[in-house]
């Protein structure tokens, strides 16, 4: 489908950055300003800036990245590949990228991240780990596909006196080894859709942590 169009149909239902949302782990929109785009008090609107004209731009060269350097998987993808849960048509998302492994024929799959680093802060929150609002994001394309792995892809920028560096970090996500996190995120997306959308009740406020 074309952009337009995809933007439109993630507003229907829960989307990754939803979920993360739902849960209070969004640290750029809070769980009752997701209730009230959902249910149309607030409009959303369809931002478009730099950081995110160069995450798409970079995504198709940082996929092909990942096939070179980790040739043991196929990597497939295509543009606004709106997915749908199999059992709950209102969980919906968009995967950067679909991996096949080789050996096993396993499905994952690999998610591009790219970030600005503008202070050792926002560095520490990759250090080691997927910051949370990423994490559930995975979560939730891992509930909507049933594929048993993901990867992580995330490219780290920092730019001191016009001197850019990059730092490439991969993190790896078995489905096994998240299960109770799995089901506690389909638990609470299950209660938002069902309690707060479909009964029209605005939830509790959650706030992220800072």
């Amino acid at each position: 489908m074309k952009r337009e169009e995809w933007l439109e149909k993630r507003k229907i239902g829960i989307s990754g950055t939803d979920a993360s949302a739902i849960i209070g782990k969004n640290p750029y929109m809070t769980n009752q300003e997701c209730w009230e785009y959902k249910v149309g008090i607030k409009k959303r609107e369809n931002i478009d800036n730099t950081a995110m004209k160069y995450g798409r731009e970079a995504e198709k060269y940082l996929l092909e990245l990942f096939q070179l350097d980790y040739p043991q998987y196929e990597v497939q993808h295509q543009d606004y590949d709106l997915r749908v849960h199999k059992d709950y048509e209102f969980l919906l998302g968009s995967i950067d990228g679909e991996l096949i492994c080789k050996e096993t024929g396993e499905l994952g799959i690999l998610e591009i991240k790219t970030t600005n680093i503008l202070k050792s802060q926002h560095y520490e929150k990759w250090r080691n780990k997927v910051p949370d609002n990423y994490y559930i994001q995975v979560l939730h394309y891992l509930l909507i596909t049933g594929y048993s792995y993901a990867i992580i892809k995330a490219q780290l920028k920092t730019n001191y006196e016009n001197n850019i560096k990059l730092t490439t970090n991969h993190y790896f996500i078995k489905r096994e080894e998240v299960k109770e996190d799995l089901e506690y995120l389909l638990e609470k997306e299950l209660e938002f859709w069902k309690v707060n959308i479909l009964g029209n009740k605005k939830p509790d406020l959650i706030l992220p942590e800072i």
